[in-house]
């Protein structure tokens, strides 16, 4: 676990030297996108109404491979919620975010828990080539999140994560996005960069000589850790205070060990994976609960 959140580190870091001279600035969903500035850090405290909450409820739908390092895909689609209170902008966040909340936040850094869910891998999704493979179960991945803004116009985000369900491995992920609005536009675009330990790496793209047997078209192969990296691009269309469209685009290349597993390769998987996805958020006022 230290050595991912090691390594996951000495990649924000990079990150954030490689981005930190770009100048733009973020939009609020209602807000005008024409500010220099992120408006989170714009907030005006006597502005804030405690008794009113925005929620944001959003319909996701996305294309993504199968499972990992597939070479065929599926579209999945989600829900997604987002509560704050009245004259708090609301916070940038991209698709591929896992499902986080704050336990500190402030205007250029905040903390707290968050989530994923991994595609399983099923004989059924590709009974040619997974014959003999035993199932991968989907997988729940809790963990922690950080944010940091190094400057008003650029996010670094890093998550680690422990499989408890579906694989027991250890899991990282560093992002940073670059900001662009335009009128009622927002674009956004920025690398990623994935790391998992030994233990993930066999799970999804080890081959036992049991399986390999089995199968008779593979080796027995042991990758020994997971590195992907690649960028995603959005788009964010504001129509008004009530309705937001977002288009996005993601390309992922599979590295290293688990990208020559046997599994990656065609006519088995391909380790250039895609992702591609549209979202709709709808925001509405109510009374606070709490």
């Amino acid at each position: 676990m230290s050595d991912v959140l090691r390594r996951v580190g000495l990649s924000v870091g990079a990150l954030t030297l490689t981005l930190a001279a770009v100048p733009t600035s973020a939009a609020d969903l209602g807000a005008a996108s024409s500010r220099s500035a992120p408006v989170f850090t714009q907030v005006d405290p006597n502005a804030v109404d405690p008794n009113t909450w925005i929620v944001t409820v959003s319909a996701s739908l996305q294309a993504i491979p199968r499972y990992p390092g597939a070479s065929d895909y599926t579209a999945v689609g989600y829900p997604g919620i987002d509560i704050r209170k009245a004259g708090e902008p609301r916070r940038f966040s991209t698709p591929d975010d896992g499902f986080s909340f704050s336990f500190y936040d402030d205007p250029s850094f905040r903390i707290g828990p968050t989530a994923r869910i991994v595609p399983g891998r099923y004989y059924g999704d590709d009974r040619r080539h997974l014959y003999g493979f035993r199932d991968a179960r989907i997988a729940l991945e809790p963990g922690v999140f950080a944010e940091f803004y190094p400057t008003p116009f650029i996010r670094t985000r890093v998550e680690a994560r422990q499989g408890v369900y579906g694989h027991h491995g250890t899991v990282g992920s560093v992002a940073a996005d670059y900001l662009m609005p335009a009128g009622q536009f927002l674009f956004s675009i920025g690398p990623r960069f994935n790391i998992g330990d030994a233990s993930y790496a066999r799970k999804y793209f080890g081959v036992s000589p049991a399986e390999a047997a089995l199968n008779g078209r593979v080796t027995p192969y042991n990758p020994g850790s997971f590195y992907a990296a690649g960028v995603l691009g959005a788009v964010t269309y504001t129509q008004d205070e009530t309705w937001a469209y977002t288009g996005y685009a993601g390309y992922t290349r599979i590295l290293g060990a688990s990208g020559d597993s046997p599994l990656v390769r065609r006519p088995f998987g391909n380790p250039d994976q895609f992702q591609f996805g549209l979202k709709v958020d709808y925001a509405f006022r109510m009374p606070a609960q709490f």
